[in-house]
C-alpha cells in the first residue's frame, strides 16, 4: 500500500496531494534557510498562528455574502490579510516598543491565536451550515482536496521558489551579516520584510495541508537538517529543499495508505526523522561523527603521553596508553619498547624541548600560538627554523631500551 502511494499509484486524490505537499515541502525547507540563518525562527510562529482569525473572519464574510465559506482561495486571503496584519504588529512592536523580538512574537501568537479560538467558536454556534472542517486548518487536512485547491497551493509554491531564486543573494548576505549588508548599500530592512513576506506565503499555502500549528516545523526543521551536511550557505538551502520536500511527499503518501492517519502531523513526524538521522549520522555535525573524533583525540593523546613516558624511562600503568602502543607496535607485550618505540619516543622528547624553546621566544609567537601538545612542529616551522631550534637545545637523548 505505502508502495503504490510513493509510486503515486493510489488515485488522483492522493496523487494531488503527494505532489502539492512535495512542492509545498520544498518551497518551505527553502524559504525557513533564510529565517534560520538570520536567528528569527520564532517568526514562523508568530506569522502562521496570526492566520488563524484571517480564516475564521474570511469564512464568516463568505457565507453573510452567500458564498461558499469553505472556498479556498478567500479563505486563504483571509488567512493572508491576517498574517500581514500579525507581522506588522510584531514589527511595530520592535521597532517603537522597549519590548525585545521574542516578547513582541510572543504577544502577537497569543493574542491573534486566542481571537481566532473565540471567532472559530462562535461560527460553531452560528448554525450556518457549511462551517464543519474549518478547525483542519489547525492540523490540516487534505480529504477531499479539489484539483483547484492543490493548483492554488502549487502555484503558491512555485511563486515562493521563484522569489528566492531572483533575490537569493541579497537575502543571504542579509541572513549571515546584516551590518555587512548595509554597508554594501543594500535595504536590510527591506529584505527582511521580502523574508517574513515569503515566510507568510508559505503558511497561508501550506494551510490546508499542515495546517498553522504545524506549518513552523516545516519551515524550520528542513533547515536545521541541512545544515548538518554543509558548511556552505547555497548548499544548505538546496539541501533544505529537498529535506522539506522528501519529508512532505513521503509524509503525504504514508497519509494516504493509512487514512485515519492525519497527513499533517505524520509529515511533520517524517521530518524530524530525518533531522534525528542527520543529527546522528551526518558526517561533519553528527554525533557519531563527534564522538569519533573525540575518540581519535584522546588516541592520540595517550599515544603522546606513553612515548613521552617511554622516552623518559617511567612506567605506564593506564590500560589503553598501553593497548595503543602495543597495536602500533611500539612496546612489546611485557611493556617494552621496541627500537620503532624508542625512536618515536625520542622524536617526541625532542619535539616537546622544541616547542619548549619555541614557547619562550617571542620570535615564534605566532608558531607558539598553535601549540596544542599534538601538533607535529614540522607542520608549523620550516626545516631552517627547526635546524636552528636544533643547535640551540643540543643533540637528541637517548632512550633506555627497558
Amino acid at each position: 500500500m505505502l508502495m503504490d502511494a510513493l509510486f503515486l499509484q493510489l488515485g488522483y486524490n492522493a496523487t494531488l496531494v503527494s505532489l502539492g505537499a512535495a512542492l509545498l515541502g520544498a518551497a518551505a525547507g527553502i524559504t525557513g534557510t533564510f529565517l534560520f540563518l538570520r536567528k528569527r525562527a520564532l517568526v514562523c510562529d508568530a506569522v502562521s498562528h496570526a492566520t488563524l482569525p484571517g480564516v475564521a473572519i474570511a469564512f464568516l464574510v463568505m457565507v453573510f455574502l452567500g458564498g461558499d465559506g469553505r472556498n479556498l482561495a478567500g479563505l486563504l486571503l483571509g488567512s493572508a490579510l491576517s498574517a500581514a496584519l500579525g507581522l506588522w504588529c510584531m514589527n511595530w512592536l520592535t521597532r517603537n516598543t522597549r519590548l525585545a523580538e521574542d516578547a513582541a512574537i510572543g504577544a502577537v501568537l497569543s493574542v491573534f491565536f486566542g481571537l481566532g479560538i473565540v471567532l472559530l467558536t462562535v461560527i460553531q454556534t452560528l448554525g450556518v451550515g457549511r462551517q464543519a472542517g474549518l478547525e483542519g486548518f489547525l492540523l490540516g487536512s487534505t480529504a477531499g482536496m479539489l484539483f483547484s485547491d492543490a493548483m492554488i497551493i502549487a502555484a503558491g509554491s512555485a511563486a515562493a521558489l521563484l522569489v528566492i531564486l531572483l533575490t537569493r543573494r541579497p537575502m543571504m548576505m542579509v541572513a549571515f551579516d546584516p551590518e555587512y549588508a548595509a554597508a554594501r548599500g543594500l535595504p536590510v530592512h527591506r529584505i527582511d520584510l521580502l523574508m517574513m513576506g515569503l515566510v507568510m506565503a508559505v503558511t497561508v499555502v501550506g494551510l490546508k495541508i499542515v495546517g498553522l500549528i504545524l506549518i513552523v516545523a516545516l519551515l524550520i526543521i528542513p533547515a536545521v537538517t541541512a545544515r548538518f551536511w554543509t558548511e556552505r550557505s547555497d548548499r544548505v538551502v538546496v539541501y533544505a529543499g529537498l529535506a522539506g520536500g522528501a519529508s512532505a511527499y513521503v509524509g503525504a503518501a504514508i497519509s494516504a495508505s493509512a487514512p485515519n492517519l492525519p497527513t499533517g502531523p505524520i509529515i511533520v513526524l517524517v521530518s524530524f526523522v530525518l533531522f534525528a538521522l542527520s543529527l546522528l549520522f551526518a558526517p561533519g555535525r553528527g554525533v557519531l561523527a563527534a564522538v569519533l573524533r573525540h575518540q581519535r583525540f584522546q588516541r592520540r593523546v595517550h599515544l603522546r603521553q606513553g612515548l613521552l613516558a617511554l622516552a623518559q624511562g617511567q612506567p605506564i600503568y593506564e590500560p589503553l596508553t598501553l593497548r595503543l602502543l602495543r597495536r602500533a607496535g611500539l612496546v612489546r607485550a611485557d611493556g617494552v619498547a621496541t627500537d620503532k618505540g624508542r625512536a618515536r619516543a625520542a622524536k617526541a622528547l625532542r619535539d616537546e624541548k622544541r616547542w619548549e624553546l619555541v614557547r619562550s621566544d617571542l620570535a615564534h609567537e605566532a608558531a607558539a600560538a598553535l601549540y596544542d601538545g599534538l601538533r607535529e612542529i614540522e607542520t608549523v616551522l620550516t626545516r631552517d627554523q627547526i635546524s636552528e631550534i636544533d643547535r640551540r637545545i643540543g643533540g637528541p637523548q637517548e632512550v633506555p631500551a627497558g
